[in-house]
């Protein structure tokens, strides 16, 4: 297998393994909490269109779970003014206590993915991500 490929399978799976016993523990699904949490921490996106584009859920998942997450009140949706067939989508109050557990979750998670790389390392890791996403960047735009 290709190691960039098994790279990426690894750490979601990982990912999706520190987070599976609070989805037992609140009776979500991972892409449940997956959505809450993508809302809540990327309050740019706002729309079950960008949960598709961003996070690459498939569409009929985003609308069945985003449907469940509105029934059981964590989730809210709104109309947006400037576009009639936008709906926004917030998270509510009684989502913010998953939101800060799952967002432990996931700090844990980003913390033990640096264990036992020396902080060197992790400036140079930093640096280098940040260079290749601006050159990701410039891509995108000689290729609009």
């Amino acid at each position: 297998m290709n190691p960039n490929v098994e790279f990426a399978i690894k750490t979601s799976q990982a990912y999706n393994a520190v987070c599976k016993p609070l989805c037992q523990e609140l009776g979500l699904s991972q892409t449940a909490l997956d959505i809450l949490l993508f809302l809540a921490n990327n309050p740019d996106y706002k729309t079950a269109r960008d949960i598709v584009e961003v996070r690459h859920i498939k569409a009929n998942l985003v609308s069945m779970n985003v449907d469940k997450l509105v029934q059981e009140g964590y989730l809210e949706r709104y109309a947006v003014a400037s576009d009639r067939r936008k709906t926004k989508l917030l998270c509510t109050g009684k989502a913010d206590p998953i939101i800060r557990r799952g967002r432990a979750v996931q700090n844990a998670f980003f913390k033990r993915l640096l264990d036992h790389v020396e902080p060197a390392d992790q400036e140079v890791f930093f640096r280098t991500m940040e260079l290749i996403g601006k050159n990701l960047d410039e891509i995108l735009k000689e290729n609009a």
